[in-house]
C-alpha cells in the first residue's frame, strides 16, 4: 500500500500544486510571510486546497522536526477523477449509472468503510467536496480494505456542483435525511441514480436536500435516533443491490 506522502517546505509545495499532485491539507504556522508563502497562498485558494492553521511543535511532528519554513503538505496516495468524465465512461459501458455522494464526512474510518461498502455494491464513483471532507490517507485506505484503489473517487467545489452535473445526465439523487415522511424502500433505485450521504453530525446540507430529486429515511424501532453514516450508508447501497439483481 502506497502510504499518503507528506512533503515540507514553502517551495517544495508550491511545486508539488503546480505539479498536479492530488494534495489532501496543506499545514501552515501562523503568522507566515513574505513573497513565498504569498505564491503559495494564492495557489492554495486558485485551487481550493484545505488547509489549517497549527502550532509549530505539529509542524515539526509532521515533518520529523526537518526544515519545513512554517509548511507541511499531506499528498493523496490515489489519484482523483474527473466527474463528467466519469459519468460519461459509465453511460459508454452501457452501465445503469449508480453513484454516492458524501456531503462532508469527515471520520476517516467511516470513509474507509463507506468505499469498501461502495466497492462491494458495485458504486460507479464516490464523490466527495474539496473542504471539509476526510482525506483519502493510509488509514482510510486501510479501513476500505484497499477499495480505495478500485473505486474512482471525485473531487469537486461544492456537493451542489456535483448534483447539477449529475441532474444534467438525467441522473436522479436520493438523500438519506430523518427529515421526511418518505421510506428508503418507496425509492427507485433501478433507474440511473445517486445516493447523497450527510455528515456524522448535522447529516445532509439544508441547501443540498433543497436541489435533491427524492428524500428517504431509514426506519428506526429503537430509542436511538440514528444511525452510525457508515451502517445507513450501506443499507441504502443495498436496497439498491436487491432491487437491481
Amino acid at each position: 500500500m502506497k502510504e499518503t506522502t507528506t512533503i515540507f517546505g514553502l517551495r517544495a509545495i508550491i511545486e508539488a500544486i503546480e505539479s498536479g499532485s492530488s494534495i489532501n491539507k496543506i499545514y501552515l504556522q501562523k503568522g507566515l510571510r513574505g513573497s513565498i508563502y504569498y505564491e503559495l497562498d494564492k495557489l492554495i485558494k486558485t485551487n481550493k486546497i484545505a488547509t489549517s492553521t497549527v502550532p509549530i511543535e505539529k509542524l515539526n511532528r509532521l515533518s520529523k522536526n526537518n526544515n519545513h519554513q512554517g509548511a507541511v503538505a499531506q499528498i493523496s496516495p490515489v489519484e482523483f477523477y474527473d466527474l463528467e468524465t466519469l459519468i460519461n465512461k459509465t453511460l459508454e459501458a452501457q452501465k445503469t449509472p449508480f453513484f454516492l455522494l458524501l456531503d462532508q464526512v469527515s471520520d476517516v474510518r467511516n470513509f474507509g468503510a463507506i468505499i469498501r461498502t461502495a466497492e462491494c455494491t458495485g458504486v460507479n464513483g464516490i464523490i466527495i467536496q474539496k473542504n471539509g471532507s476526510a482525506p483519502v490517507n493510509a488509514e482510510t485506505i486501510k479501513t476500505s480494505a484497499g477499495a480505495a484503489f478500485k473505486v474512482p473517487i471525485c473531487k469537486v467545489d461544492h456537493i451542489k456542483d456535483a448534483l447539477f452535473i449529475l441532474h444534467a445526465s438525467n441522473i436522479k439523487t436520493v438523500a438519506a435525511t430523518e427529515k421526511t415522511d418518505s421510506s428508503i424502500y418507496d425509492v427507485d433505485f433501478k433507474q440511473p441514480i445517486a445516493v447523497v450521504m450527510g455528515s456524522e453530525f448535522r447529516g445532509v446540507n439544508p441547501s443540498v436536500l433543497k436541489m435533491v430529486d427524492y428524500k428517504a429515511k431509514l426506519p428506526l424501532l429503537g430509542e436511538i435516533a440514528s444511525l452510525n453514516v457508515s451502517v445507513a450508508c450501506g443499507i441504502f447501497l443495498y436496497e439498491a443491490v436487491r432491487q437491481r439483481m
